[in-house]
Order: C-alpha cells, then structure tokens, then sequence
C-alpha cells in the first residue's frame, strides 16, 4: 500500500466515526488555539510595558532626602540646581533637567468638588514625564515663563468635574484653591498618576504651592539610556557642590531610577511567557492522550478488518502506515482549526484590549508562536499514534480473525 491508498483509507475511516474524530481533535484545537492567543496576548503586554516604561529607562528623579542627615542639615533643591545640571560642560551625559513644585488642592467646577495633586512644571514636563494630552493642548513655555492661569486636568479630575467628557472641560474655568484657571487641555490616563492638575510652574508657586525658588523633584533625563551610570555620577557631583556637600553621608539628596524597576519587569514578563507555554503545552499533553486513546480504540474494533488484511498479504509496515496517517490527520486537523481560531482570537483582542486597558498594548498574532505549535500538533499526533499503530502492525492474523 502506498502513501495515496493509505491516505484515502484513513481518510474513510474518520469519515465513519465523525463526532468521535472532532472531539478527539478539540485537545489540539485548545491547545494549539491557547498557545498563539496567549503568546500574543503576551507579546502585547511585554511592548506596551516597554513602550510605556522604556522611556523612563534613560530618567533620573531627585528628590529632597526624607528625615534628615548625618552631621547636618538637609536644603532644599533649588532653581540654581537646576540651572546648575544644565551648564554646558558640567555634567555630559544630561539633556535635560526639567523642575517640579507639588501639592495639592481642591479643584471645583461649579457644584462640583475633586480633591487633586498640583503639578508645576515647564512646557518640557509633558514629554519628560511621558504624558499625552488627549484633548485640548498643554501649556506653552510662554506662559510656563509668566504666571498664566492655564490648566491641563488628569483624566480623573475632569471625568469628576466634567461628566460630559474631556471635550467639555476645554475652554472652561476651574476653581483650584481659591483661583480661578482656565482648563487648556486633559490628559490621558496613565494608571499611576490620573488625579493631577498641571500648571506652569510660576503659577503653582505664586497661587498654590511651593516657595518662590524653590522644587520638589528635579526630573533628569540622560543623553542615552547606556550613559545612566555617568549621568548619575555627574548628577550627584554637580549637587554636591551645589550643596557644599563633602561626604556621602550628608548628601540631602536621593537620586532614584528605574532601572531596578525595569529589570523586575522584565523578569515577571518573562515568567508569564513561561507560564503561558506550560498552559499551552498542557493542553497539547492532553490533547495527545485523546488522539492515543481514540487510535487504541480504533485498533481493537477493527482488530478483524487488520487480521482479514493481514491474512491477504499486507506487510507489518502497512498496516503501521496506515494508523499513523490516521493520528496524522487527526492532529493536522486540529492543529490548523487552533491556528484559525487562535489567530482570530488575537486579531480580536488587538481591538479589544487597548480600548480597556491601554497600557496593556495590542497584542500580536507571533508567527514563530504559530509555527511551533502548528510542528508541536503534528509531534504530537506522530508520538500518540505511534504505539497503537505498532500495537496494530504486531497483531497475527489469526488472533485477529478469531476477534469478534
């Protein structure tokens, strides 16, 4: 028998047992379907991760030492710091330092009320601090330079004041504290920091908080995320002179990154990755147990039909042949039905996704992911069919003629 009249006797002979051939192959489906839509799913999350933290990978913020120091006391940062980090020649490896007043306040919209953080900073903050503006704009550096009461409101504040949505906040008036602002734009929500309002810095400090010279956090961008290490040695010298400082342990200043944070990252994605296959490999597993289980069941009811062929002249290989296939098809079968169905999955939740969680990222149909486990199917059909079809080839005619 040749690999044509093998293929077109398995052929018939899933035709015959059709429901027990599709739910030998749901195993297969499941599996092969998980696998492409979760590593896609997986795929997504690591890039929008990245997309939304690797831009904070070249970032350094200061702050003020919290307590106090050693031997002495602790300043505050200044506007001369910043200035300082800038000089040309000073420090290298900075390509920006962008100052930051914090606080808070009541932000009020005729009868409504939002308690809020205040955010002062330059026009550059918005870039720095990765933050987009969905609607209206963010405030200019002409008006960071005066004392403007403009306002960009973080997507929780205007959802509270302006239940209409963030079209309707633009253009209107907001009451923050005691002082009227002009809300030019809202922001999109990064989960982390939704409950801001952002003015221009010499506005926060001359209205709402802070000192005249004074800042909370000075956010430090290195030239490249490579040069962080130089960039944070040239960050904490150029302070310690500005700070009179003389050893490390009166610093009054802390220096933070997000390098550790990144690393974490990384690790829990890659261990989802990893859990993600194991699913994906289980439900493989047992699809192969389904497809070995039916293929022994096929061997013993048609244990005559195997001794009739047998006994006319079929060799051991034929009959081998024959049962493979059969597994083969099984496994092909199921294997591309879960390359259909995961792929339409993925294209699915591509769409879904972002729209509800949009720091997820969309997730992307992974072609290695498809191909693999596609190959897996196929092992697996091959390894499930193997013993039966060899339990199949070793029968002796005439013990099978005598089954009933």
């Amino acid at each position: 028998m040749n690999i044509r009249e093998a293929f077109v006797v398995a052929v018939r002979a899933l035709r015959v047992n059709k429901l027990r051939s599709i739910l030998t192959t749901l195993g297969i489906i499941i599996g092969v379907s998980s696998v492409i839509t979760l590593v896609g799913v997986g795929d997504g999350m690591r890039a929008g991760f990245a997309d939304t933290f690797g831009r904070r990978a070249n970032q350094l913020d200061i702050t003020k030492a919290v307590g106090g120091v050693i031997g002495g006391d602790v300043r505050d940062l200044t506007n001369s710091d910043v200035a300082a980090l800038v000089v040309p020649g000073r420090a290298p490896a900075v390509s920006s330092a962008t100052p930051v007043v914090t606080g808070s306040t009541v932000a009020s919209y005729r009868e409504r009320q939002v308690l809020a953080d205040v955010v002062g900073s330059t026009a550059d903050y918005f870039r720095v601090a990765n933050r987009e503006v969905v609607s209206g704009v963010a405030f200019t550096a002409t008006q960071r330079g005066g004392k403007d009461r403009v306002a960009v409101l973080g997507p929780n504040v205007a959802a509270a004041l302006f239940p209409g949505g963030p079209g309707e906040a633009i253009g209107q008036t907001v009451r923050l504290t005691r002082t009227n602002f002009t809300v030019v734009g809202v922001l999109r929500g990064d989960g982390r920091s939704d409950d801001v309002v952002v003015v221009p810095i010499e506005t926060a400090r001359g209205y709402l908080v802070g000192a005249p010279d004074q800042v909370n956090q000075i956010i430090v961008k290195a030239t490249s995320p490579n040069l962080m290490a130089a960039a944070r040695r040239q960050v904490t010298a150029v302070l310690d002179e500005q700070h009179l400082i003389r050893t490390p342990s009166r610093r009054d200043f802390k220096i933070s990154t997000f390098e550790a944070q990144l690393r974490d990252m990384n690790r829990t994605l890659g261990f989802i990755s990893a859990f993600i296959v194991a699913i994906g490999g289980v439900s493989m597993l047992v699809g192969g147990i389904g497809v070995a289980n039916i293929m022994l069941v096929s061997v013993t009811e048609r244990t005559r039909e195997i001794g009739i062929r047998k006994a006319i002249g079929a060799r051991h290989s034929a009959i081998m042949k024959q049962f493979l296939i059969e597994s083969l098809m099984l496994a092909a079968v199921g294997g591309v039905l879960g390359m259909v169905i995961g792929v339409g999955f993925t294209l699915t939740a591509a769409q879904v996704i972002p729209r509800l969680a949009p720091q997820f990222g969309a997730p992307t149909v992974s072609i290695p992911a498809t191909v693999i486990s596609f190959s897996a199917s196929l092992v697996v059909g091959l390894l499930a069919g193997g013993y039966p079809a060899y339990r199949a080839a070793r029968l002796r005619p005439v013990e099978a003629l005598r089954h009933s």
